[in-house]
């Protein structure tokens, strides 16, 4: 049994200049008397509704506000109702357990090279509590995003959960800043909530790869308070990155806004423009502490902290571990616990993604978290290709099947962009960054495959070929 996928189509209004006895044609202009039939609401799907909540949980984090909540494992609940109900569904529609798209077979890959290693670590107990207690989990709520975003409504709905957290981290570091409160390292805000916001450079990397979402969505169709809501997200996460004082976090910002701009400022000039102009003005309000903190980037003197020094030694003696275990590693989150003689920054991490993943899990473990890394990086560029490809075959008459709403379209265009923004925000910032195993990539890997896997099976499903098109020839196609 072939899958379906759910689009949301807008009443179809017949269009005088299409050639009489097209695809589109057919399908637009039915028989005298005949009544046009009305798009069908999404069924309801409760191993995505589980995905919403799991997320929700993992980002809102309400078991730090209201500590009753912790012996609920709400997250847990969550996921397993989602897993639960997606191998249900899918079997009973004689479906295999789960889509198999190459990043989630990456994905567990990785997780694969986790264990294989762990005999071979300084702590085989702290690998297998490092996969158990994290990694398993990533591989779960991945596979649910590979299975339930399968339109442009959904994908829509889950940025939106996801900017709401964020935005809310960002609204309540800028009123922590403002009050003195919740500060370390002379005037640095820290997240309000723990787990993978505390640190004020992991709270950076995640507003910075989650921003792009918020300007999508800001400058998406949504009207009134929901554009309004998403606009004031943008501004406070741009406050909130700048209150913590993170000079990846800076770095990443800056990149994020470039790529947004070239892509931006043939389309919509005034807007680049008008950002520009905001982000001078913005200059000389921002704390005298942000700026001597970015400065000592070019200028070590200014670092009074010595974190900067820190740092170099860190990425010194992570290579210095993966030359000494080129092929398992030390261990996955054991880079903290290595202790050779000669360390000078002993209990603590690398600082640094490549080198935490080489360090940790040597040439196998940095071949595939590569290959994820890459993957991330290519999926919207595929995705883009296919929307031309889709564009190309309906117009040709080649199209046999419903055409996808203009609006769903534009959604996938605008996401793709933001998901291009996020993964260079993203991999900027981990540079800076311990986060090879966090939550933060594999999110925004689901999320950046989620519209070349819509618009691969929406091909499959329209096209008229006399086999069915493969996964393997539509992406190629794109490519």
């Amino acid at each position: 049994m072939s899958e379906r996928l759910t689009f949301t189509h807008p009443s179809v209004v017949v269009d005088s200049s299409k050639r009489p006895g097209s695809v589109a044609s057919r399908i637009e202009d039915p028989p005298a008397g005949i009544e046009t039939p009305r798009p069908r609401r999404e069924p309801r799907d409760w191993a995505f509704l589980g995905l919403m909540a799991f997320t929700a949980v993992l980002f809102f984090r309400p078991q730090d506000m209201v500590p009753i909540l912790g012996p609920l494992h709400l997250a847990e609940l969550a996921a397993l109702s989602a897993l639960g109900a997606l191998v249900f569904g899918r079997l009973t529609r004689g479906l295999p357990i789960t889509r198999t798209p190459a990043e989630l077979v990456g994905v567990a890959a990785l997780g694969a090279v986790i264990l294989f290693t762990a005999p071979f670590s300084i702590w085989p107990g702290g690998v297998l509590g490092t996969f158990t207690d994290l990694y398993v989990k990533v591989i779960l709520i991945f596979l649910l995003m590979a299975n339930t975003l399968t339109s442009a409504r959904r994908i829509e709905q889950f940025s939106w959960i996801i900017v709401s957290a964020l935005g809310y981290l960002a609204i309540r570091a800028v009123m922590d800043y403002a009050r003195g409160v919740n500060l370390i390292e002379n005037g640095r805000v820290q997240g309000a909530v723990g787990g993978i916001f505390k640190n004020p450079n992991d709270l950076a990397l995640n507003l910075v790869s989650v921003l792009p979402l918020a300007i999508s969505l800001a400058l998406g169709p949504a009207r009134g308070l929901r554009r309004a809501f998403a606009l004031l997200c943008v501004v406070f996460m741009v406050g909130a990155t700048v209150v913590t004082q993170s000079r990846g976090g800076t770095v990443g910002l800056v990149l994020v806004f470039l790529v947004f701009a070239a892509k931006l400022v043939k389309q919509r000039p005034g807007l680049v423009f008008a950002g520009v102009l905001a982000a001078m003005m913005a200059v000389p309000l921002l704390p005298a502490s942000y700026l001597n903190r970015i400065s000592s980037i070019s200028n070590p003197q200014l670092d009074d902290t010595g974190s900067r020094e820190a740092r170099r030694i860190l990425l010194r003696e992570a290579a210095a571990a993966f030359a000494a275990h080129p092929l398992t590693g030390v261990g996955a989150g054991q880079f903290k616990n290595y202790n050779p003689d000669g360390r000078e920054e002993a209990w603590r991490e690398s600082h640094n993604v490549v080198l935490q993943v080489a360090s940790e899990l040597g040439a196998l473990g940095l071949i595939c978290f590569g290959f994820l890394v890459v993957r991330g990086f290519i999926a919207p560029l595929q995705a883009r290709k296919l929307l031309r490809r889709l564009r190309h075959t309906e117009q040709s008459g080649e199209w046999r099947g419903v055409p996808m709403a203009e609006t769903d379209r534009a959604a996938l265009d605008a996401h793709q962009l933001a998901m291009s923004a996020s993964m260079a925000g993203w991999f900027v910032c981990a540079l800076f960054g311990s986060v090879a195993y966090n939550w933060t990539f594999y999110y925004l890997l689901g999320l950046a495959i989620a519209p070349r896997e819509i618009l691969i099976d929406h091909l499959k499903a329209g096209l008229k070929r006399e086999r069915p098109v493969t996964r393997a020839v539509a992406v190629h196609s794109a490519v």
